[in-house]
């Protein structure tokens, strides 16, 4: 078989799985520094504001493979309020939407080691499918799709956040309500309703020296209807100078980063992850992640 062919078969077998079945979010291999995605709490809860910038690129070289786009910004508002700002915009074959939420988050202290964070986000997302495209991978669809329109709904979220210098808790659901999406049924397309995703994380930093850390974290990912999907994750920090480190997303895939501190307060990272089957032998089945921080 030659290679068109193999790709053309990888389109339509990835249109299939992927793009017409509710996928679950975007998983980021930087999810540590990402956090605000996930859950509302964390906006503000550094000491200072922070910009995060992400390109993520899946499965280099075919087109319409998945890619996404993230701008993350927070800071805190007074002593006990904070404030953030996320955009998403991800792109899957026939699948284009965009998401903007604005979060607020409020702390207690607990003692003199831990905070308490509580969180509620606030989002707007724009979906947009092209089924004229569906055609064109050889996938069918339902009469009511026919002429479809990109839709634009508003949607809650809400999460906790346990906060100590060591180590921290997180628990949160960005999305509660359920907007129409494609999904697919015996080789058809229709308009179902996408999944609510919930999220349960944690972390704890090991001091292994003066100028050396590993920073351990796992993240625990449900979608309504759907296997969870469970990612850990342990970085080396040499001193606030470079990280490095590796992550595995049980029988998925496993993935390494690698995150420099440019300057003061700026941080440039690169990951490579590659997926542990491939959906064609010779096709690269590989994704790229670049990441930028900037600490004001």
């Amino acid at each position: 078989m030659d290679t068109i062919n193999r790709i053309a078969i990888l389109i339509m077998a990835l249109v299939l799985s992927v793009a017409v079945k509710a996928q679950q979010d975007p998983n980021y291999t930087f999810y540590r520094y990402n956090m605000n995605i996930y859950n509302p709490a964390f906006a503000g809860s550094s000491e200072s504001a922070e910009l995060s910038l992400g390109i993520r690129s899946q499965w280099a070289g075919i087109q319409g493979a998945p890619e996404s786009q993230s701008a993350i910004f927070g800071m805190p508002v007074g002593r006990k309020v904070g404030l953030g700002v996320s955009i998403l915009n991800d792109k899957t074959f026939i699948e284009h939407q965009t998401w903007v939420a604005i979060d607020v988050s409020y702390h207690i202290r607990l003692d003199g080691d831990h905070t308490l964070y509580f969180g509620l986000k606030g989002s707007a997302n724009s979906y947009d499918a092209n089924t004229d495209g569906l055609v064109t991978y050889g996938v069918g669809q339902d009469g009511a799709l026919v002429g479809y329109r990109s839709r634009f709904t508003p949607n809650v979220g809400a999460g906790v956040f346990l906060k100590h210098d060591r180590y921290f808790v997180s628990l949160s659901a960005p999305k509660l309500l359920a907007p129409d999406r494609l999904q697919e049924r015996d080789g058809n397309a229709y308009l179902g309703v996408d999944r609510m995703h919930a999220y349960l994380s944690g972390g704890y930093t090991f001091l292994l020296g003066r100028t050396l850390d590993l920073k351990t974290m796992g993240m625990l990912r449900y979608a309504d209807a759907s296997p969870m999907s469970l990612e850990l994750t342990g970085i080396l920090d040499f001193g606030e100078r470079f990280e490095f480190g590796a992550s595995y997303r049980h029988n998925e895939s496993v993935s390494g980063l690698v995150l420099f501190n440019v300057s003061n307060g700026l941080n440039i990272g690169y990951a490579y992850e590659t997926a542990l089957q491939s959906p064609i032998d010779g096709l690269d089945n590989n994704t790229h992640e670049l990441f930028m921080r900037l600490r004001m």
